[in-house]
């Protein structure tokens, strides 16, 4: 969006009805118009349903969740597992290598 020059005065001087936002004028009273956008009432049975099919799929979903941390965790534990053979297997090089340069110096 572009500034011209009249809006850059405007909104160094802080008048902020420029970006005021303005409802629609209405001639039903306020409380109808609200009961309107939440729509009719729902029976009780629709409303229980929904809730437990929103319970339904969260366990399901928690359920999955669950399952993937433990597959990374294992896939850690592999790693870990492999990165502490290939540093005792480095250790020992580095021992015999050693031993190789003290025999070769004296």
């Amino acid at each position: 969006m572009a500034v011209t020059g009249d809006d850059t005065e405007t909104a160094a001087t802080g008048d902020m009805s420029a970006y005021q936002l303005h409802t629609p004028a209405s001639s039903l009273p306020q409380g109808v118009v609200m009961a309107h956008l939440h729509g009719p009432q729902k029976p009780p049975e629709e409303i229980t349903q929904k809730r437990e099919l929103r319970l339904m799929k969260n366990r399901e979903a928690a359920r999955e969740c669950r399952r993937k941390k433990k597959e990374y965790v294992k896939c850690l534990e592999n790693r870990v597992a492999v990165l502490e053979n290939q540093n005792k297997t480095l250790i020992e090089e580095l021992r015999a290598l050693k031993d190789i340069y003290r025999h070769k110096a004296e």
